[in-house]
């Protein structure tokens, strides 16, 4: 299904901006970076361990890719913001989360913007991502029934089993129990079977594209 491999989904999102806001947005990313600015304004981001990865990059209306005289050159009226973000659940679980964790973050990064609403209230929000949001048509994930906590945990794990192979040639039997032991209560919260996402975010994504089809229709 689009947007989705296993637990994972993709997040797309392309909004236009003018091109005389493009050097206010850009400081703003430059001050997103600094450290002290970055945990005041976006340190609710940190809670949100559903979050792969996510990334803006803004692109003039000439700097995208002409590959030659067969491709008719673009004639575009704004700068455009691109969107970039891999995350575990469904599209709503998102949405929601980013608008409540940094509401105030959110529109310094998509400051005026055109057309943005204001994260706050969500409605409107939700309709600019729908509206801006790009169909990931393929999509691939290496770990695919793992969420990003699920590879937090595996990381813990080899990390332990490679100490437990430590000295076995001279450890006593009753020294490894006791190492095993150890590591097994250390282990207790990252050990866990993987399992795809809930069917509520295939469901969510179902409803959503029902949606799409019969707004078309009418």
């Amino acid at each position: 299904m689009s947007n989705i491999a296993g637990k994972a989904y993709a997040m797309n999102l392309l909004t236009p901006i003018s091109r005389y806001r493009v050097l206010i947005n850009r400081f703003i990313f430059w001050l997103a970076g600094i450290p002290f600015f970055q945990k005041k304004t976006f340190g609710g981001l940190i809670t949100l361990s559903l979050i792969h990865y996510a990334r803006w990059v803004i692109l003039g209306r000439n700097q995208f890719p002409w590959l030659g005289e067969e491709q008719p050159k673009e004639d575009l009226n704004y700068d455009y913001m691109f969107f970039f973000s891999n995350f575990n659940g469904s599209w709503t679980q998102y949405v929601d989360s980013f608008s409540m964790a940094i509401p105030g973050g959110l529109d310094l990064l998509w400051f005026k913007n055109i057309g943005w609403p204001d994260s706050v209230p969500e409605t409107p929000f939700n309709n600019y991502v729908i509206k801006n949001q790009i169909w990931t048509e393929h999509y691939y994930s290496a770990y695919p029934m793992a969420s990003s906590n699920d590879i937090k945990s595996a990381k813990n794990v080899k990390k332990q089993l490679l100490m437990l192979c430590d000295n076995l040639e001279t450890i006593s039997e009753e020294a490894f129990i006791k190492k095993y032991n150890d590591a097994l209560y250390t282990l207790q919260s990252d050990l866990s079977q993987m399992a795809p996402t809930p069917v509520v975010s295939l469901a969510n994504e179902a409803f959503e594209k029902r949606n799409r089809i019969e707004t078309q229709v009418h």
